[in-house]
């Protein structure tokens, strides 16, 4: 059964998605018409470009109508994220700092964004390696808002990734149009550009977010430690799905908590799954701290959030969580085969 998420289970995603760093290796120029070279132009051009542009975003039966503004200057980024309508958040990243203001929660965090991606950067960007796990294919090209594109499709050869469908504009090489899909192929998630403009200049008033903070609460996060308190780094998958590899190892510290949890990433060279290690929560509050308010209860099973899944259980008495934009099976897969190894017996992948 598929819950539908808690606000744990989005705090999480929050994290992973913005905490992420992956390991990804430099690709051999290709030929000009290979699909695998259309992609690295696209991210490239995602990087690079000046841009601004409203754009359809299509999930779980829901459509969000999103702004995105980026403007590189002299080697600075500078990129904002806005829901035009529906949760009326907003996402604002200065270089390596990113500022979420999130109306619909009274919150507002801050924290630092190591990966320094692109907003749109969730787009596939392939490693070394991927051919083993994925198919490349350039598919009848078509016209979006007008413009002529290559569409690249993306094919996962097992059950454990999803797949993509790429529009890309032919000048440029930006994305007009892009589809999530199921090991299936049916799509799951998409976004659909009504308007792109790529200007010389975009002012700072273009960059500024307009989320009124009156009341609301500022959560400022710290870089993330490198290493877990020893109870939970010594928390690690005894298996994996083909592919994936840990790609980053440290702690973070969630929301307004004072323990630090562990963090894990693992990475197939295009698919990210997160996985965090928490101290259990189930002891009884002392009675003179009733008026706390307590904690969240623990996650358990399986939740979709967004166009991803998380998936939590308890292990050896600590919460375990895996939560990634990948199919179901991959997460419950991680985190069953989580637990706890001798300091010097922790495995290598």
């Amino acid at each position: 059964m598929i819950l539908p998420a808690s606000n744990r289970a989005r705090w999480l995603m929050l994290y992973a998605v913005s905490g992420a760093v992956l390991a990804v290796a430099a690709q051999e120029s290709l030929a000009a018409d290979d699909p695998r070279d259309w992609l690295e132009r696209m991210n490239r051009a995602l990087e690079t470009r000046n841009y601004d542009g409203t754009f359809f975003h299509l999930s779980d039966g829901r459509v969000e109508t999103m702004r995105v503004v980026h403007r590189m200057r002299a080697g600075s980024v500078i990129e904002r994220l806005m829901s035009l309508d529906g949760s009326g958040r907003e996402f604002v990243r200065n270089n390596d700092q990113l500022t979420c203001y999130l109306p619909d929660q009274h919150t507002v965090l801050v924290e630092p964004r190591r990966d320094r991606g692109p907003f749109l950067g969730s787009l596939p960007q392939f490693g070394a390696g991927v051919n083993e796990f994925y198919r490349f294919e350039s598919l009848p090209a078509a016209r979006v808002l007008g413009r002529p594109a290559r569409v690249i499709a993306v094919d996962p050869k097992d059950q454990f990734r999803f797949g993509y469908r790429l529009w890309l504009d032919e000048k440029t090489a930006m994305p007009l149009k892009t589809q999530l899909c199921d090991p299936r192929g049916q799509v799951i998630e998409q976004i659909l550009f009504a308007r792109l403009d790529m200007p010389e200049n975009i002012p700072d008033s273009e960059l500024t977010p307009t989320v009124r903070t009156d009341g609301m609460r500022w959560i400022r996060q710290g870089p993330s430690q490198d290493n877990a308190p020893a109870a939970l780094s010594a928390f690690r998958p005894s298996q994996l799905p083909p592919g994936f590899r840990l790609t980053v190892a440290g702690a973070q510290t969630l929301g307004g908590a004072s323990v630090p949890t562990a963090h894990l990433v693992y990475s197939d060279g295009v698919a990210t799954v997160s996985v965090f290690v928490e101290e259990g929560s189930d002891a009884p509050a002392a009675a003179d701290e009733k008026s706390t308010p307590r904690p969240e209860a623990p996650m358990q099973g399986l939740v979709r959030v967004g166009s991803g899944f998380a998936f939590s259980t308890v292990i050896q008495g600590h919460q375990v969580t895996a939560v990634g934009e990948v199919p179901a099976q991959t997460v419950e897969f991680i985190a069953h085969s989580v637990k706890s190894y001798g300091g010097n017996d922790l495995p290598r992948h």
